[in-house]
C-alpha cells in the first residue's frame, strides 16, 4: 500500500518539476520564446480537433449501428395474463413458477438458492413462445425487452457486442428498481448455433457478416453468467476507498430465447447456470384448440352454424397464431360479402384460401382438359374416401389454386401420433389413384401426376428402407442420406408401387359408378364437400358404405437385397468388420 502511495506521489512530483521547467524556460525566453510556444499550441490544438471531431463521428457511426433494436415494455403496459394465454394449460403451470421465482427473489435467496438465469421455449412458428415471455412479465410485474437475435448481427467487427452489452446494462438497472428484469431473444439460433460445426460464423466471413462470428456468441455466455461486479460508479468508487466491502451481488436477470430449432445450438448455451430449463412449446391439442377458438370467436359476430367444436375439429395442426389469422380472415370474407356475421362457410373459405391459395379458375381451358381433371381428382376422392378411415374427404374441387390445376384434401377426424404398414400402404395407393383411373377409363396417361409419383414414392423409400416394414430390417439411414437409400432401393421400391398400383386399379373398376359420378358433379359444378361425396355414395350403394377396405401387406417378390451399395456402405461394413 505504501508503495502505491509513493508511486502516485513521485509520478505527481515528476509532472510539477515539468511545469515548472517549461515556464521558467519561457520566462528567460522573452516574447520570442512566447511566440514559438503560441504557435506550437496553436498547431496542437488544430490537430486536437480534428482529431476529436473525427472521433466524434466515428462515435456516432458507431453508437448509430450499436443501437439495440430492442422494445422496452415495463410492468402493466401489455396487459397480458395467464387468462390470455390459452390452449396448453400444462405450459401455464410451468409459466407460473417461473413467475412465483422471480416475484420471491429475496426470499428464495434467504433459502440459500439462486435466482435462474435462462429459459429456452422451444417448438414450431406460431405456437406463442414470445408471447408467452411477455405474459410471464407482467404476471411477475417486472420490465420485459424483446429483441431479436438477428439484430445483433453487425458488418462491423465488435458493434453486436456491443449492443448485448447494452441491453444487459440496462436490463440489470431495472432489476435492482423493479427487483429483476426479463430480456426475450427470439430466433436465438441465428447467434447460438454450435461452434464446433462453424455455424456461429467462423473466419473471414463470420467477423464480417456475423457481427464477429463466435466473438458474440461469447459475449452472450458472458453477459449470461456474468462474475459478481458492481457496475455502479459510486459503489466503484466506495470500494476503491475502502469504505464498501460487502461483496457484489447480480441483480435477477432472467433470459428467455426463443427457437425452432434446439439441436443446433451451443452446449454451452445449455449448460447449468445458462438455458438450463427448456420448455416446448407445441401445437395445441382438440380441447387446446377449442379453447383458443372460443377465445377468439367471442370477440367477433358470428352466426350459429361456427361454433368452437366443429372449428377445432377442422383445424388439427393448427398453431394458436394460424388460429387468430383463420378467425380474422373468416370475418374478412363475411364483411366483403355484406353480412353481419361470420359462418362456418366463411370459415371454411378462409382455412381453403390459407392452405391452398386463392381461386383461379382457368376459363379458357377446353372441355376436353376439364374432363380429365374431373376423372383424375375422382380418382383420388374414391381412394380416400375408402381407403382413409381415420379423415374424411375435405373438398374436391377441378378449379385451379396456386400451382394445381385441381385438388382432392381430406381433413384427419382426431389426432393420430402413429400408422400403421397397412395405412402407409394405402396412402400409396392414393397417390397412385389418378392414374389407376387414366389408364382404366381415360386411357391414357397425363403429366398431371408428377407430385403423386413423388410423394408415392417417398413413402415407399420409408416403408422399405426406414421403417422395416418389408421384408428386412436395414435402414438406409444408418449409411448415408436418404437419397442414397432410394437410389440403393430403386428396384424394390418400383416392384412395391407396382403392386400398389394393381390394387387401386381393382378398387376403381370395382367402385367404377363412383368414380364416373365423382367426375360428372365436379364437371357440373366444379366444388364438391366431403358431405356431398357422402351422398353420392349413399345414393349409388345405398347406407353400405364399407368401414374401410382393409390394405394388407403383400410380401414381395423378391427379397430386398442392395446390388449398388451407396455411398459411405463399404465404410460402413468395414466398421462393423473392426468392431
Amino acid at each position: 500500500m505504501r508503495r502505491y502511495q509513493w508511486i502516485k506521489w513521485r509520478k505527481f512530483i515528476l509532472w510539477l518539476a515539468a511545469v515548472v521547467l517549461l515556464g521558467g524556460l519561457l520566462w528567460a525566453g522573452g516574447p520570442t520564446a512566447w511566440g514559438i510556444a503560441l504557435s506550437i499550441a496553436s498547431l496542437l490544438m488544430q490537430l486536437l480537433f480534428a482529431m476529436v471531431f473525427m472521433i466524434i463521428q466515428f462515435v456516432a457511426l458507431f453508437w448509430f449501428l450499436a443501437r439495440g433494436r430492442t422494445y422496452w415494455i415495463l410492468p402493466g403496459e401489455t396487459g397480458s395474463t395467464w387468462d390470455d394465454y390459452r390452449g396448453n394449460p400444462e405450459i401455464v403451470e410451468n409459466a407460473k413458477r417461473i413467475v412465483t421465482l422471480l416475484k420471491g427473489v429475496k426470499s428464495f435467496k434467504e433459502m440459500g438458492g439462486e435466482a435462474i438465469r435462462g429459459l429456452l421455449l422451444c417448438g414450431p412458428p406460431g405456437t406463442g413462445k414470445s408471447y408467452l415471455a411477455q405474459v410471464i412479465a407482467n404476471e411477475a410485474q417486472v420490465p420485459f425487452a424483446y429483441a431479436s437475435a438477428p439484430s445483433f448481427q453487425n458488418m462491423f467487427f465488435g458493434v453486436g457486442n456491443l449492443k448485448v452489452m447494452g441491453i444487459y446494462k440496462k436490463a440489470r438497472k431495472l432489476a435492482r428498481v423493479y427487483g429483476a428484469c426479463i430480456i426475450f431473444i427470439d430466433e436465438i439460433d441465428a447467434i447460438g448455433m454450435s461452434r464446433q460445426g462453424g455455424g456461429a460464423g467462423g473466419g473471414m466471413m463470420g467477423m464480417m457478416g456475423m457481427g464477429g462470428g463466435s466473438g458474440l456468441l461469447n459475449e452472450l455466455l458472458l453477459q449470461m453468467d456474468p462474475p459478481n461486479i458492481d457496475n455502479s460508479k459510486i459503489v466503484k468508487l466506495l470500494r476503491s476507498l475502502g469504505l464498501r466491502r460487502k461483496k457484489a451481488e447480480r441483480p435477477p436477470v432472467l433470459t428467455i430465447a426463443a427457437t425452432n430449432l434446439p439441436d443446433v445450438l451451443d452446449s454451452a448455451l445449455l449448460r447449468p447456470g445458462r438455458f438450463d430449463r427448456q420448455l416446448w412449446v407445441d401445437v395445441p391439442d382438440y380441447d387446446g384448440r377449442v379453447d383458443i377458438f372460443q377465445y377468439y370467436l367471442k370477440k367477433v359476430k358470428m352466426d350459429e352454424t361456427l361454433t368452437a367444436e366443429k372449428a377445432g375439429l377442422d383445424s388439427i395442426g393448427y398453431s394458436p397464431a394460424q388460429i387468430k389469422h383463420i378467425v380474422n380472415e373468416a370475418v374478412v370474407i363475411a364483411h366483403q360479402r355484406g353480412a353481419q356475421a361470420a359462418s362456418y362457410e366463411d370459415f371454411r373459405a378462409a382455412m381453403e384460401t390459407y392452405e391452398w391459395g386463392l381461386k383461379q379458375p382457368l376459363r379458357s381451358m377446353r372441355d376436353d382438359e376439364k374432363r380429365n381433371v374431373a376423372y383424375h381428382e375422382a380418382g383420388h376422392a374414391v381412394a380416400q374416401f375408402l381407403l382413409k378411415p381415420h379423415e374424411r374427404v375435405w373438398k374436391v374441387t377441378i378449379i385451379r389454386r396456386g400451382g394445381a390445376l385441381g385438388l382432392s384434401a381430406t381433413k384427419e377426424t382426431h389426432e393420430r401420433y402413429n400408422r400403421t404398414d397397412s395405412e402407409m400402404l394405402a396412402e400409396i395407393q392414393v397417390c397412385l389413384a389418378a392414374r389407376a383411373v387414366e389408364d382404366e377409363f381415360l386411357h391414357k396417361k397425363l403429366n398431371g401426376v408428377t407430385s403423386d409419383l413423388q410423394h408415392a414414392t417417398q413413402i415407399a423409400g420409408a416403408y422399405l428402407g426406414m421403417l422395416g416394414m418389408g421384408d428386412e430390417l436395414f435402414s438406409f439411414l444408418a449409411v448415408g442420406s436418404r437419397t442414397d437409400g432410394l437410389k440403393a432401393l430403386r428396384p424394390q421400391i418400383n416392384e412395391l408401387l407396382k403392386d400398389q398400383m394393381q390394387e387401386v386399379k381393382k378398387l376403381v373398376l370395382d367402385y367404377a359408378d363412383f368414380v364416373h359420378k365423382i367426375a360428372e358433379e365436379l364437371l357440373k359444378r366444379e366444388d364438391l364437400t366431403g358431405d356431398e361425396i357422402e351422398d353420392i355414395f349413399t345414393e349409388l350403394y345405398g347406407d353400405s358404405r364399407p368401414r374401410a377396405i382393409e390394405v394388407k401387406p403383400a410380401p414381395l417378390k423378391k427379397p430386398l437385397s442392395l446390388e449398388k451399395p451407396a455411398d459411405g456402405l463399404n465404410d460402413f461394413d468395414e466398421d462393423l468388420k473392426d468392431s
